[in-house]
């Protein structure tokens, strides 16, 4: 009998990747939803809305992990009063309704994996980070405590907790790789800033085979999801202009023009962090794309 796994945000990139990959290794995929039906791919969505306290509690019936990646995200939009509170509470609000679900509902689940993220450890730390190392208490930082504080509320419930402070994933189908590759294809592309910060990037391939290998019960707690390789945003740039031919002229972006574009919300693209997957290394799960290059070779020549 299939084991049945639900998520959180499943329609996200992440999300998206992590279905595509468990229905084909032979998993039952459901996922938790703004409305409650099926998907033209065959998912049921079971409703949820953690701005009114609601979760149809039958969604945990014969479930075996919980997936969560809800989240609303940090560059869509500017970090108004309003959306800033949307980005903590559309993490922590949806964790405690699981929490409370697990609570008061019998039911069968080993174990919830959580995302979070590398800015845990704030916005500008060169220095080799893992996940022994304090962490930052900018506004990122202090979204990402509370999200995982939440999460270990889970753990206290006697389900166990992975909660996955991820880097930024490399994949054509969204997040940060189109938006830069795009200006590079027209001619018009350039490094962010001095250039010089450094970028905690993994392939998405990467990211759904770490979240997959904590379904084995010996990972528990914190790990990394990175390449283990930063790079430089100049570097970063550098080598998408050459997987697609393209050449670098433009000046770089200065600082004080993407805090007039962004406002407070520049600080996501200027951050620098250098984010070893430590935990995950020890335990045999080594990223497969480790090199730059390498990564972007993969996507870009598969598009």
């Amino acid at each position: 009998m299939s084991q049945r796994v639900l998520i959180t945000g499943g329609t996200g990139l992440v999300g998206s990747a992590l279905t595509k990959e468990l229905l084909g290794r032979g998993y039952e995929v459901c996922y938790l939803s703004r409305k409650a039906g099926v998907t033209k791919e065959g998912i049921t969505c079971y409703a949820w809305d953690y701005t009114h306290d609601y979760i149809d509690e039958t969604c945990i019936d014969g479930v075996d992990f919980i997936i969560h990646l809800a989240g609303a995200g940090v560059a869509d939009k500017g970090w108004t009063k309003k959306r800033k509170l949307e980005i903590l509470d559309s993490r922590v609000k949806t964790s405690l309704l699981l929490r409370d679900l697990l609570r008061r509902r019998e039911h069968k689940v080993k174990k919830v994996i959580s995302a979070s993220a590398v800015g845990f450890y704030g916005i500008q730390r060169n220095e080799v980070l893992d996940e022994n190392s304090e962490g930052a208490h900018d506004f990122l930082a202090t979204v990402t405590r509370s999200w995982e504080a939440s999460v270990d509320q889970i753990a206290d419930e006697g389900v166990a907790v992975c909660k996955l402070r991820i880097g930024i994933v490399l994949s054509l189908k969204g997040g940060a790789l189109p938006k830069m590759l795009l200006p590079i294809k027209w001619g018009v592309g350039s490094a962010l800033g001095h250039g010089e910060q450094l970028t905690p990037w993994v392939h998405i391939d990467d990211v759904v085979r770490m979240f997959i290998a904590c379904f084995d019960d010996k990972f528990r707690g914190v790990y990394n999801v990175t390449a283990g390789n930063a790079v430089t945003n100049i570097e970063l740039t550098k080598s998408i202009a050459t997987q697609v031919n393209r050449p670098l002229f433009m000046p770089k972006v200065p600082k004080f023009a993407l805090q007039i574009l962004f406002g407070e919300m520049a600080e996501v693209v200027l951050s620098s962090l250098n984010v070893q997957p430590k935990r995950f290394m020890e335990s045999g799960v080594s990223p497969k794309y480790s090199r730059l290059d390498d990564a972007l070779r993969n996507l870009i020549s598969n598009d």
